[in-house]
This record gives C-alpha cells, structure tokens and sequence, in this order.
C-alpha cells in the first residue's frame, strides 16, 4: 500500500517526487554532515526527529531544511543565519520544561518546582533574544 498524506479531506503521496539525483546525493552527504556538527540547528532538528520518524525521514527533513534555506539565499539575497543547537530549548522554555517533569514523574520522582533569580533571568534574555 502506498504510503499517504491525508490533509484537508485529500489523499496525497507521501513520496518524494522525481528530481536530480546528482542534487539528492549531495544534499544527502551535506544533511549527513550538518548531523554530525556540535552546536548546529539542523543536528538539533535531526536529533529532535529520529526517534519518531527514524534515520531515514529525519535525514529527509534536513535535507528539505538545507534546499530552502538555499533557495531563501538566492532568492533574497540574504546570508544563512546559524539558529543554534539550542534554538528548540530558547523556542518554548515552558514546554521544556513540563518534559522534563514528565520524565522525572515516570521514573518515579515527585517534582516541585522553585524558580530562582538566575532561571528568570535567563528566560527573560532568552526570550528577548528570539
């Protein structure tokens, strides 16, 4: 059965379509070594999907996010711009936040929350930082 993407009510291919398979290949090895990279937005992102999705898609991903991020670069002009490899950490600090609580309730420990001085300083330049 082919794989499908239903949305708004309609049934599209959840293949990617035809195209250079010289440019596939060298975004494969460019996704494959943005993975590997310390401190980088798209080995956050990869990092963030495989468990999911698997090696496969999320490498998918990656290789979608560099293809746009190029064609944003021709098209207007600008300089790529490194989000960082805490950009999903600084995007939503709460939500990191209730994970972690979640995780810690599973493994059995009762969680009690005190911010302190420095954690709201933090989030407050974080958050004016983004």
């Amino acid at each position: 059965m082919p794989r499908q993407r239903p949305s708004a009510g309609k049934r599209r291919s959840g293949q990617t379509r035809k195209g250079s398979k010289w440019l596939d290949w060298t975004l494969e090895e460019s996704a494959l070594a943005a993975v590997r990279s310390k401190d980088a937005y798209l080995a956050a992102q990869y990092t963030r999907l495989k468990p999911r999705r698997g090696h496969k898609k999320a490498l998918g991903a990656v290789k979608h996010s560099i293809i746009c991020a190029c064609w944003h670069m021709l098209t207007t002009g600008e300089l790529y711009r490194e989000l960082g490899g805490d950009y999903y950490q600084r995007r939503d600090p709460a939500r990191q936040t209730q994970r972690l609580i979640r995780q810690l309730e599973a493994r059995g420990h009762t969680v009690t929350l005190q911010p302190t001085s420095t954690a709201e300083t933090s989030t407050a330049e974080a958050v004016a930082e983004a």
